[in-house]
């Protein structure tokens, strides 16, 4: 017993190409693809739906730091 060697899994491949056809395995190729992409941007679109909208500034709006005015007498 062991591991397969190339010839092995070549003789496989054949065998399995032989029995289902080209064109069968390759549509079988297709449909897998595009479940992984619909489950991955299935993935994407929840994790989105977790996080908190992003807040966009108003056009209109000034961004500065407010300070608390300190009171400057001489003595």
């Amino acid at each position: 017993m062991g591991s397969f060697s190339i010839w092995h899994w070549l003789v496989v491949l054949v065998i399995v190409a032989l029995v289902f056809g080209t064109k069968k395995l390759r549509n079988i190729g297709e449909d897998l693809g595009g479940a992984v992409k619909g489950f991955k941007k299935g993935i994407k679109e929840a994790e989105d739906e977790d996080l908190p909208p992003k807040q966009v500034p108003d056009q209109n709006t000034v961004d500065v730091q407010a300070k608390e005015k300190q009171d400057v007498s001489n003595n």
